[in-house]
């Protein structure tokens, strides 16, 4: 165990938190329920985002900008949104301030807003107003529209990653001329997601629909990905929506289809935020510190020499000079530490932490034998490797990383997916062994509300593509026709 992390065993989410802070991640703001997100962990959030971004687009989205405020009187045009974010949204009520003349700063009351307005907690009734003059016929559409933005929802309890008052995230908003093609949208992004989930963040999901009471806001439809940590809670990893003609309607945006008729479009919406990181460390860390997924990781590879005199820090830099601009060439992040002011072993500890998925040693010795010591971190396994093709051993390894810390997970999610057939036993499971539980639930909102108020576990999804089967509900005892997954979640 590194020191200062406590065991993830001992208190999960204390290990959570010390693994946040002392991998330099991020750190609390003097701003109550907000984080600053420090360079290291800004970086993570960029490869996520280069991934994701370019997969946008090759679906054929573009990037667009909206406003952070939004005027109050949008939020009361779609009655289900505003019921949704209401306890959630900040206001601003003032433009400008002044000095009472006692030294102090006040709010100048004469300069209050006509209109309040939100600080978007999400930017549907924004870019649906601004949609209106963007549609008129059938040749606009579809429009496919993304947003890279901040939002702000008023938490009352916040984590680092996982649940702060200001966040960020990409928001895709897109219009359609039918309704079978928007649920084609909200069908593909959700995939776009799972892909990214898996292949990138090593992170096995499962696809499914959201029941009614855990739908998104104005949605008649919400489509999710959820995820396992390594406590056996869930964690839901991104959200599509199908938004059906709701907002269409609330803010007029009509198009002329080919045949001359007017129709309201049809809508989607889909997102993920900053929570992912918090998803990245709790999947797959350890209580040495962060494990990264080599997809994803800011350095993919660390180099440390190991010397005693100038001439030999000279000979082992001679051949990371050659070593580098091949890694590189390969697509692979390096970093060279030949710091003088720290110890080798402070450099292990401080990369282990940080969770570089490969380190390389190399010491006098090994220059002489013409070998080097690989370490990896997923397994802390070390390896002495000839010198020789030492950037596709690497490139090689750095796959097989990526592959290892997916089945782990992977392993550790299927064996924490049990079925429960009765209350009594549902309860038993999700105090002792956690994780998700397949039972049979009568498809009522009414028994879906008790079951979490007395167990505090939700029904994280319907799965896609779910077998049928007969059964009881283990609350009400009503037939039902499938299991859905509950868990308790983040």
């Amino acid at each position: 165990m590194s020191k200062g992390i406590t065991s993830k065993n001992e208190d999960y989410s204390q290990w959570y938190n010390d693994i946040v802070i002392k991998a330099d991640l991020a750190e609390h703001s003097s701003v109550k329920g907000c984080m600053v997100i420090k360079p290291y962990g800004y970086s993570i959030w960029e490869k996520m985002q280069a991934v994701l971004d370019q997969k946008f687009k090759d679906t054929g989205h573009s990037n667009a900008y909206f406003p952070l405020f939004i005027p109050k009187s949008f939020f009361s045009k779609e009655a289900a949104h505003v019921e949704g974010f209401a306890t959630e949204c900040a206001v601003v009520t003032h433009y400008r301030l002044k000095n009472d003349g006692n030294g102090n700063i006040i709010v100048d009351e004469t300069a209050k807003l006509e209109e309040e307005l939100i600080v978007r907690p999400t930017s549907e009734t924004i870019i649906w107003n601004t949609f209106k003059g963007w549609v008129q016929s059938y040749r606009d559409l579809p429009l496919l529209i993304n947003q890279w933005a901040n939002v702000v929802r008023w938490e009352m309890r916040t984590r680092l990653f996982l649940r702060t008052t200001e966040f960020l995230w990409q928001e895709g908003h897109t219009a359609h001329a039918t309704s079978q093609e928007a649920v084609e949208e909200t069908e593909r992004m959700l995939d776009v997601y799972a892909d990214f989930a898996e292949n990138w963040m090593a992170l096995p999901v499962v696809r499914g629909k959201k029941t009614a009471n855990e739908r998104f806001a104005g949605a008649l439809d919400t489509y999710c990905i959820e995820a396992l940590m390594q406590d056996g809670k869930a964690l839901q990893a991104g959200t599509s929506h199908f938004l059906g003609q709701n907002f269409a309607k609330a803010f007029d945006v009509k198009f002329t289809s080919k045949e001359g008729k007017i129709d309201h479009v049809w809508a989607s919406s889909w997102g993920v935020s900053t929570r992912l990181i918090g998803a990245l460390i709790m999947a797959h860390s350890d209580d040495a510190g962060l494990v990264l997924p080599p997809k994803l990781a800011p350095i993919q590879v660390v180099i440390v020499p190991i010397y005693k005199s100038d001439a030999a820090l000279e000979n082992i830099s001679n051949f990371v000079d050659k070593l580098m601009p091949k890694l590189k060439a390969l697509g692979i992040s390096v970093k060279y530490d030949d710091r003088d002011t720290q110890r080798p072993g402070f450099k292990f500890a401080e990369y282990e932490l940080k969770g570089v998925p490969v380190r390389v040693a190399i010491g006098a010795r090994d220059m002489e034998n013409q070998t080097v010591e690989l370490a990896r971190r997923d397994t802390r396994e070390k390896q002495t490797v000839s010198q020789d093709g030492l950037e596709i051993h690497i490139a090689q390894l750095l796959n097989e990383i990526q592959e290892n810390i997916y089945n782990k997970a992977e392993t550790f999610r299927d064996e924490h997916i049990t079925e429960a057939n009765s209350y009594e036993e549902f309860q038993a499971l999700l105090d002792g062994k956690t994780g998700f539980i397949a039972a049979h639930w009568d498809g009522t909102t009414e028994t879906e509300l008790k079951i979490k108020e007395e167990t505090k576990a939700t029904i994280r999804c319907i799965p896609l593509n779910n077998k049928q089967e007969e059964g009881i509900c283990i609350y009400s005892g009503k037939p039902s026709t499938q299991r859905v997954l509950f868990a308790r979640a983040y």
